[in-house]
């Protein structure tokens, strides 16, 4: 079950709990305040490999776990945000803000078990809605990877079918391996 303040907040009055940076995350939907899941250790561990993945892949990209996202309304926490680096922006110092306030431009979201699709989903959309150029939602227990984009329906990508990534990351990968990943014992 997701652990949910009960009264109605403000996003201003949410971002002031003096909890927020808990972990697990918390999130602001609809007026609510809603804790995330615990990680557990499969998700740990395709969290740490698709961040590494990513981040080895591109120059013009960084992946970041757990990056909260606040805009259109809400504040966020995906599993791992993919942002430009010149989306980034710089204090006077040359290092980056600690708020960030758009949209990232990839959301990954990885599903664990006690964790509700559709509000994973919702959060996706958000993303999309709000100028995130692609989404997924990876499901250990399906093996399966629900790929979202601007202006197109959601594609179920399984086995070895190449997954769209962002332009500019140089990756390629499909969710055979990205489930390969959980296979310690075959290392």
């Amino acid at each position: 079950m997701t652990p949910a303040l009960p009264q109605t907040l403000t996003l201003e009055e949410f971002l002031k709990l003096p909890n927020l940076e808990e972990s697990p995350a918390w999130e602001y939907i609809e007026g609510r305040a809603i804790q995330k899941p615990m990680p557990k250790t499969r998700h740990s561990i395709l969290q740490k490999r698709l961040v590494a993945a990513i981040d080895n892949h591109s120059d013009a990209y960084t992946a970041l776990p757990e990056l909260r996202c606040t805009f259109g309304g809400r504040s966020i926490v995906p599993d791992v945000a993919v942002v430009a680096w010149d989306r980034i922006l710089l204090k006077e110092t040359g290092e980056p803000e600690d708020d960030f306030l758009t949209a990232p431009d990839w959301s990954i979201e990885i599903l664990s078990p006690d964790q509700k699709a559709n509000r994973v989903i919702d959060n996706l959309l958000h993303c999309l809605q709000n100028g995130c150029q692609l989404g997924w939602l990876i499901d250990p227990d399906d093996y399966s990877v629900l790929i979202f984009a601007p202006q197109q329906e959601p594609k179920v990508s399984r086995g070895d079918q190449p997954l769209h990534v962002l332009a500019g990351v140089d990756l390629t990968l499909n969710a055979s391996q990205i489930f390969a990943w959980l296979q310690l014992g075959k290392r």
